[in-house]
């Protein structure tokens, strides 16, 4: 199993998080920084099969929705593969 972290603590701006996104799944320079570039590149070109996401609870009130929209995508991620057993899965840690 591949694992990576997203550290998301004290992260204040929806680009600084699409960027600790990017950095910590090891995506392109060129990632779309929104969520459809992260559903295709997480479903497409992920090479990590487990990710771990600290910090979530520490971003800015303004992130809130955006935290739960990452929720969404790495869930929607999960039940695509969900066929294949162990393919991905994901967990918040704060």
């Amino acid at each position: 199993m591949k694992k990576a972290t997203i550290d998301l603590t004290d992260c204040k701006y929806l680009m600084d998080l699409h960027e600790r996104i990017r950095v910590g799944l090891d995506f392109p320079k060129g990632y779309g920084r929104n969520w459809s570039a992260f559903w295709d590149m997480l479903n497409r070109d992920c090479q990590y099969n487990f990710v771990t996401i600290k910090g979530s609870k520490t971003v800015a009130k303004e992130l809130h929705s955006s935290v739960e929209k990452m929720k969404v995508v790495l869930e929607r991620n999960k039940q695509s593969w969900a066929h294949i057993k162990n393919l991905f899965d994901y967990e918040f840690i704060d």
